[in-house]
């Protein structure tokens, strides 16, 4: 059996850079400007069958995954504008396993997240691409991780959150011999 750590974490857990240069940054951003059309090709002919399949064992669904992709970088939005519009503040903590298991998580079809992924995270690369050097390093409290998180971590975060889960699906479909 394939190892469980390498099924959970295909592209390795989230390493923050040693420097947040314009060049990161800027990475960065152009993969959270492209992800929702990444993940819309690779998951665009997959049968109902096979959007039911988990990622791994006790894992999400792909229908499932892709849901929790909106959910968490729609909470990344609204994060980021809280940060720019208050002083260092505490955001509000969601249970993402238990928004998984919600009726539209499970069931509803991906069409219409796809299309709330390809505006927002349009919405999300326009806002990001407009910070300044003082906004990057803005920064809210995590309740969950009892840290502060700046702007710019924020940036390489979501950009490999996004990643992350892309390659939840792809490697399934490696595994699988989808492709």
């Amino acid at each position: 059996m394939e190892d469980l750590e390498k099924l959970r974490y295909p592209i390795g857990k989230f390493v923050p850079p040693d420097d947040y240069s314009l060049e990161y940054l800027t990475g960065r951003i152009d993969e959270i400007a492209s992800f929702a059309e990444r993940l819309t090709k690779e998951v665009a002919d997959l049968t109902p069958q096979q959007l039911e399949t988990p990622y791994r064992p006790g894992g999400w669904t792909i229908r499932q995954v892709i849901h929790h992709c909106a959910d968490s970088h729609m909470n990344c939005l609204v994060r980021v504008k809280w940060a720019l519009t208050e002083e260092n503040p505490t955001i509000k903590f969601y249970y993402e396993d238990r928004w998984s298991t919600l009726e539209d998580n499970k069931t509803m079809p991906i069409e219409p997240t796809l299309a709330f992924l390809d505006g927002l995270h349009y919405r999300l690369a326009y806002l990001m691409r407009s910070l300044n050097s003082e906004q990057l390093n803005r920064s809210f409290i995590h309740p969950e991780h009892g840290k502060t998180f700046r702007l710019k971590e924020i940036i390489g975060l979501y950009a490999w959150h996004g990643n992350h889960h892309l390659a939840h699906i792809t490697e399934l479909k490696k595994r699988k011999h989808w492709s």
